[in-house]
């Protein structure tokens, strides 16, 4: 990057509450910095993604790698038998099951957090939260997951096909957006986006960035 340049900066949360004390503060204050790198924020607008009405189908794609680590006490139950007796990051050779069952777990524990005690999650339901999981690449990326510690991490891309079965299953996945999917969303893992949506009316496919 160099001076001048412009970038889009996406703040995405459950907590309308806390989107809104972001833009406040940014309203009043249009400096921003990342580290050391300092920004001026120019222009802001909300962006309300939304998988649709029971009945709409279509594709969710993550902008950022998906973490999937795997506790020791899931690795018979799995079939795996990774070096070491720490978790294990999620391979393509673990087959998706693992990736599809920690993903709602996951998803689960935010559900809890942030929706009603008298709605049921994503595990209380039947049916994939995906109909279909595409894989689209596994890579290592070193993170700096805190001052002077960086760790290496293997995570995945991903497309993911959906046909919205029901307002439960949609609060579902409109959760998986707002949160990030799996783990360490605070640095920024796991974040979706819409890039294709077909109504139950036939309307033409929206995307989303």
């Amino acid at each position: 990057m160099a001076e001048g340049d412009s970038r889009t900066f996406l703040v995405s949360a459950p907590q309308e509450e806390l989107l809104t004390a972001v833009a406040e503060d940014l309203n009043n204050d249009r400096e921003f910095n990342i580290g050391e790198m300092p920004f001026r924020v120019a222009d802001m607008s909300v962006l309300a993604p939304d998988v649709g009405e029971p009945g709409t189908s279509g594709t969710i794609e993550t902008g950022t790698g998906v973490v999937v680590r795997i506790p020791p006490w899931r690795f018979e139950d799995y079939g795996i038998d990774p070096e070491g007796d720490d978790f294990a990051f999620w391979r393509p050779e673990y087959t998706v099951e693992p990736f599809k069952l920690q993903l709602h777990d996951n998803l689960d524990k935010k559900h809890d957090q942030f929706c009603r005690e008298d709605l049921p999650g994503p595990t209380d339901v039947e049916g994939e939260l995906f109909d279909e999981y595409e894989l689209l690449k596994t890579y290592a990326l070193p993170v700096t997951v805190a001052e002077g510690e960086t760790l290496t991490y293997v995570v995945s891309k991903w497309r993911f096909d959906y046909r919205v079965r029901n307002d439960h299953h949609r609060r579902h996945l409109n959760l998986a957006l707002d949160t990030g999917i799996a783990e360490r969303n605070s640095l920024g893992f796991g974040f979706c986006n819409i890039t294709d949506k077909t109504t139950v009316r036939g309307e033409t496919p929206r995307a989303f960035s």
